[in-house]
């Protein structure tokens, strides 16, 4: 489990770059008031130190921090990431090619975050539910305690 835990942490890093570069841009282009800033802050804090709480439980065998990790981060987070730009390039009215003509170093190192962060999500969620995982978490459902820094590369 200690990949699965390397990769949450992985992309709780970059969903914390991310919100820096896009409080950076909303201070530095007005864009949003303060208390707006302040909210959407207290809201990724509160979901990046619950998801490395949840990660450090699943890297204990803890079950139900596997469901809730895939449930809460690996659909919910995932979709809230992806649908916006999915559903803008649904819309035709513009391609990939020409978003990235006209992005800047900004545009490019957020899209770059956001690319490794929907890639350590993913990974993780499918490194929790391979077979030397679901072995991990039968073992701790058993009663055979799985110490902390213990357990598969999976």
């Amino acid at each position: 489990m200690r990949a699965a835990f390397t990769l949450w942490a992985t992309a709780v890093a970059a969903g914390v770059f991310e919100t820096a570069l896009a409080v950076g841009g909303s201070v530095g282009g007005s864009v949003g008031s303060t208390a707006e800033i302040a909210g959407g802050l207290a809201v990724r804090g509160a979901v990046f130190t619950a998801a490395i709480l949840v990660a450090l439980r699943m890297r204990r065998g803890h079950g139900w921090a596997r469901i809730a990790l895939t449930l809460g981060l690996g659909v919910v987070g995932t979709a809230s990431m992806v649908v916006e730009p999915v559903h803008a390039l649904a819309q035709g009215s513009s391609t990939i090619g020409e978003e990235l003509a006209q992005a800047g170093a900004m545009d490019l190192a957020f899209g770059a975050c956001r690319v490794l962060h929907v890639a350590a999500v993913l990974s993780a969620v499918v490194l929790m539910f391979l077979p030397a995982a679901n072995g991990y978490f039968r073992r701790s459902r058993s009663g055979r305690a799985v110490p902390a820094g213990s357990g598969t590369q999976a």
